[in-house]
């Protein structure tokens, strides 16, 4: 039988950590926090690196800039402005507490797969690094996040699970509990780069592209409706929860990406409606 316990609860309120900080006459506004996102507007041509790490910046100055689940203390931010100055500021970072959960009752295939099934996870990992790769030059990043259906939160983002005893690697997405075949809507526009019914892992699974590096990954789907290419605008429909991959039970596991970096969705929008 399925058993699940949360040893420690994390309780934020997402509004809490937003901040607002302008550098020579760049704003940037979001979550300076394991996990958040940030906004970034400047004049066009504005050039922005983040630990040395160079930031694609939209022709309009807009970017944006992630703090993966285990981002240091302090971060270098540089920013080479249009009239030739240039600016260097420590970000504080701030540190956040993880859940332990423990999770019992998975498949011995899923906790131990056969080298058939390997050559299927890597094959499966490579198309999910091409999805994430092809950088698009859409400023959705910018605009509103929504929740893309509403249930109870089962599972919270940077949590160390604990699956029949063995620790394993952390939880990156947010879980919502529905019954199989509920709807579920984008989180934001964007652009579909992934979609496939069946991932080893995560089931059915979409990757949604909100261009310069943010990402959304729906996963555990029963059903996906919308093709790779397609674009998607807030309140469309795009799949259907299910149980499919390494999940327990049906509901939607939803993650986001800022490039390579594990971001917290729920920092993203407002408190799960009742």
């Amino acid at each position: 039988m399925l058993k699940i316990l949360l040893v420690l609860t994390l309780l934020f309120t997402p509004k809490l950590w937003a901040e607002e900080l302008v550098l020579g006459g760049v704003s940037l506004n979001g979550h300076f926090i394991q996990g958040g996102l940030v906004i970034g507007r400047g004049l066009p041509g504005t050039e922005v690196s983040l630990d040395e790490q160079k930031v694609r910046v939209s022709e309009q100055g807009l970017f944006s800039l992630g703090f993966d689940r285990d981002a240091p203390a302090t971060m270098q931010l540089s920013l080479a402005l249009p009239d030739g100055s240039t600016l260097a500021h420590r970000l504080d970072i701030a540190r956040r507490d993880y859940n332990i959960q423990r999770i019992e009752g998975i498949a011995k295939k899923i906790m131990s797969p056969s080298e058939q099934d390997l050559k299927r996870i890597r094959a499966e990992a490579a198309q999910v690094r091409a999805a994430r790769a092809a950088i698009q030059q859409r400023e959705d990043f910018a605009g509103q996040f929504v929740w893309p259906l509403t249930g109870p939160i089962t599972g919270v983002f940077g949590s160390q699970r604990v699956y029949n005893g063995q620790p394993k690697r952390p939880h990156y997405g947010v879980d919502v509990a529905a019954p199989t075949g509920t709807p579920l809507s984008t989180p934001a526009s964007g652009i579909v780069t992934l979609a496939h019914d069946d991932m080893f892992y995560s089931g059915g699974t979409l990757i949604i592209d909100h261009g310069y590096g943010v990402s959304s990954t729906l996963m555990h789907l029963s059903k996906v409706l919308v093709k790779v290419g397609d674009v998607v605008q807030p309140g469309d429909i795009v799949a259907e929860v299910g149980a499919s991959g390494r999940a327990t039970g049906p509901h939607l596991d939803w993650r986001m990406n800022w490039y390579q970096s594990r971001i917290d969705p729920q920092l993203l929008v407002e408190a799960m409606p009742k």
